[in-house]
């Protein structure tokens, strides 16, 4: 595919799916979207539309097309699964919004798959890892510069939750990303987590424990607090900070210049996750189609392994917000074939 652009099909054509459609015909260079599948037709039309791709009703139909050379899976959790062992079957290279999948032993089963497959074809859309922010955090973790990593204090806003949205719904959709990051800042694996809250706040809907305060142990005895406020009203804003024995790192504080102006100083704050993470979807994307334009997925992305890890981290998170107490992650032993 070296003298031709990546032929891309995407299933899932929802908010998410539909950003990822103006993405790679828009910004992403040597890309060419070819069809976009979702069960709701005029969903999958219209983000089709001015994109030279067509719409399909049937995701598979996509997944098994000849003149699909890649795939992106932007579909709800739920229907991960099967979609990923066809496109494994078929040996495509997927890019695959998280979750991997919605638990750890159907996302094993993908692992598992990959693995007998022998060959690297997915890569998990934590975009985080490519936000210029986040890199220059773990580099400087890497360096040593702060000493030991001690504690990383989190937090992760939402302005408001769409209708529907659940107290579990906190765990595997927003602190999932903490998970990731946690792990890819530290090098660690994540070896219990605790969820407390306090009295929720009167912007949350019923029945909605918002906000909470999850607490994320490591193998490597570094503990991570996070802030998970998903209807905090005033915008999308995530933060965090490495506490190392000799200093300490922010990031996200303020997104553009901070200005002071008649007496009165401030800032932005992004009202949505793609103002704030936009340039690091499209690195991610542009990345992601130069490796699937060789048949593999970029080495700096999150893999199958740690699609994976997320969805045993977010089973423990779950299990320590129904019960109240302490919650250790079962992890099956790391196959070599993902060292």
């Amino acid at each position: 595919m070296s003298d031709q652009d990546l032929r891309v099909g995407l299933i899932g054509a929802g908010k998410m799916g539909a950003d990822h459609a103006r993405r790679i015909h828009e910004r992403i260079s040597n890309a060419r979207l070819v069809a976009v599948g979702d069960p709701d037709g005029e969903r999958a039309a219209q983000a089709a539309a001015g994109t030279g791709a067509r719409a399909e009703q049937d995701p598979f139909e996509v997944i098994g097309a000849s003149d699909v050379d890649a795939l992106v899976i932007a579909s709800p959790g739920a229907v991960h699964e099967p979609l990923l062992l066809a496109a494994i079957e078929r040996g495509i290279p997927v890019l695959c919004e998280k979750p991997l999948t919605p638990d750890s032993k159907s996302s094993l089963r993908v692992v598992e798959a990959e693995e007998a497959r022998g060959k690297h074809l997915v890569q998990v859309g934590f975009m985080r890892r490519f936000d210029p922010e986040y890199v220059e955090l773990k580099q400087l973790l890497g360096t040593g510069d702060l000493g030991r990593a001690l504690l990383l204090h989190c937090a992760h806003r939402n302005a408001e939750t769409p209708p529907g949205f659940t107290s579990q719904m906190m765990i595997y959709d927003s602190v999932v990303h903490e998970f990731d990051t946690t792990r890819w800042l530290l090098d660690q694996e994540i070896s219990a987590v605790s969820v407390r809250w306090p009295h929720s706040s009167g912007a949350a809907p019923e029945g909605l424990l918002d906000p909470q305060v999850v607490t994320i142990e490591t193998t490597g005895g570094v503990l991570v607090d996070v802030e998970i406020f998903v209807n905090c009203g005033f915008g999308y804003q995530v933060r965090c900070e490495a506490v190392g024995e000799r200093g300490t790192a922010l990031i996200g504080a303020s997104r553009g210049p901070l200005v002071h102006q008649s007496a009165r100083w401030g800032g932005a704050v992004p009202q949505d996750f793609r103002d704030r993470f936009g340039a690091a979807f499209d690195q991610e994307f542009q990345r992601w189609a130069h490796a699937a334009r060789r048949g593999s997925t970029d080495p700096a992305a999150a893999d199958a392994w740690d699609g994976y890890a997320a969805a045993a981290a977010c089973e423990a998170g779950v299990q320590a917000q129904a019960t109240g107490q302490r919650t250790e992650v079962e992890l099956a032993d790391r196959p070599d074939f993902y060292s």
